[in-house]
């Protein structure tokens, strides 16, 4: 295996996949999986992607326009019309690559409607819009003859060099190796695992910002979490299987602990509010009714569309004992996004040159304080584009030779405490959960700066236990920080 590489990928979604695809053949890529190839948060996307593409009735304005009103007008105009104005192209692009998304009898693509937007501009495959694009650019990807992908490798460390970057990777059978690069991209995802119930896969533990911080990156706005107002609640998983947002934008209604609508208290958009709102109508609610029983119910449409249009949410709920065309389904808030990250400017080029971060890691700026739906896998598209455009218009300058850094796996040492992870994530569910706790911020804080000194101690052997309670810990650290400014 070489040890050597153009460029190094950490993380195998949307965003990673999309960058190898858009950057040379002559380049020699590595693109690191720290779990097996299918398990990322791009494959659970259900909703769809939103784009202004071969739509007469809608443009770009409007949907630049819902993206700056469900953001709370926190966003970065600047992205956003990058965002809006380029979806287009890469669209077209990932519909060349092969993305089957559905259509309507008369062969125009069918475009459904989701919380905060004006217009019918969610492309999509079914409920399962995620596992058809990333699949899709998977398949691409390993047609590459000059992207080497290792799969089930731990990225543990990175620093920066000379002549790039070098990173720290121990593998399935606990070897540890260095790999260098002249461009890094982390694509490494979001921060879920933080939480106590998330419906984000197991790979969302924070490894790319944690790395990026170390290394002296910039981190923006890492407080601003999103949560779903619509997750499966069966008061036991960690993680929540998600309803889609497509459900209440084909008119499901969402009910109180007696079974009654409420959104009319609270927002004019009613179900079709912003998830921010939603999600805060439902707290507010909780403490009026003192239940935290809530409903999402679209029985009265037809049982046969409901079938059709949410496969995958019809037979996840039926093999949890509730049918979707005859019943109320049980839902709660959930942590499900993050809208900061690592800070980025227009070509996903950190604080740092030539390290870049794309994706749910990232903060481009595009989602203000709460994501609008379905802008996550364009976003993921778009601006991973971007970047690989800009590495490619630095190639000239590349050095040739690499250096590599040193790492020090504290081979011998002990292993960390166990219950690192469990206590964080009680201290984030307890302190930041929709509405912030400053108080509990403010105590919880003291206790995670604890835990995180003794982990930056040195005294803990460097393996997969380690690393993940590193992250979790440094980007709660990170995230209650904000919390109590």
């Amino acid at each position: 295996m070489s040890v050597n590489y153009d460029v190094i990928i950490a993380g195998c979604g949307a965003a990673g996949l999309y960058a190898a695809l858009n950057l040379p053949s002559h380049l020699n890529i590595l693109i690191l999986c720290k779990r097996e190839l299918p398990l990322c948060n791009s494959m659970l996307a259900q909703g769809g992607i939103a784009g202004v593409y071969d739509s007469p009735s809608d443009n770009i304005r409007f949907h630049q326009n819902d993206t700056l009103v469900a953001g709370g007008f926190k966003n970065n105009v600047e992205t956003v019309d990058i965002l809006v104005s380029e979806a287009a192209r890469d669209l077209k692009h990932i519909i060349d690559l092969g993305v089957e998304f559905d259509k309507n009898p008369d062969g125009s693509y069918h475009r459904t409607l989701e919380g905060g937007h004006s217009h019918h501009r969610i492309f999509h495959k079914a409920d399962s819009t995620g596992k058809e694009i990333t699949t899709t650019l998977l398949k691409n990807v390993q047609q590459l003859s000059n992207v080497t992908i290792m799969e089930n490798v731990f990225m543990c460390a990175a620093k920066r060099t000379s002549t790039g970057y070098s990173a720290f990777l121990k593998d399935a059978d606990d070897n540890y190796s260095t790999v260098n690069c002249h461009f890094m991209i982390l694509a490494t995802g979001g921060i879920g695992r933080v939480y106590q119930f998330t419906t984000n896969s197991a790979i969302a533990t924070g490894d790319g910002i944690t790395f990026a911080y170390e290394m002296g990156a910039k981190i923006k706005n890492l407080s601003y979490v999103q949560f779903h107002p619509t997750a499966f609640n069966n008061r036991a998983t960690r993680e929540c299987f998600l309803i889609s947002e497509a459900v209440r934008g084909e008119g499901a209604y969402l009910l109180n602990c007696h079974k009654e609508r409420f959104m009319h208290n609270y927002d004019e958009r009613l179900e079709l509010a912003p998830r921010d709102v939603v999600s805060h109508a439902i707290i507010l609610e909780s403490r009026k009714q003192n239940s935290t029983d809530f409903y999402l119910d679209i029985s009265y449409k037809d049982s046969e569309f409901l079938k059709k249009r949410f496969p995958m949410i019809y037979k996840n709920l039926l093999d949890q004992g509730y049918d979707l065309t005859k019943e109320p389904v049980p839902i709660f808030p959930c942590q499900h996004y993050l809208m900061g990250g690592i800070d980025v400017d227009s070509n996903s080029e950190t604080t740092l040159p030539n390290l870049y971060a794309c994706g749910e890691c990232s903060h481009t700026g595009v989602h203000g304080s709460n994501r609008l739906a379905s802008n996550s896998l364009l976003e993921a598209l778009v601006f991973s584009r971007r970047a690989a455009e800009n590495i490619v218009s630095k190639l000239d300058s590349a050095p040739k030779e690499f250096e590599q850094a040193e790492f020090d796996a504290h081979i011998g040492a002990e292993k960390i405490p166990s219950g690192i992870r469990t206590e964080t994530r009680k201290i984030m569910q307890n302190s930041y959960f929709v509405i912030p706790d400053k108080e509990a911020a403010a105590e919880g804080l003291k206790r995670v700066e604890e835990i995180r000194n003794d982990l930056l101690s040195g005294k803990y052997v460097v393996d997969a236990d380690y690393v993940l309670a590193k992250s979790i810990v440094t980007v709660a650290y990170i995230i209650l920080n904000e919390v109590i400014q």
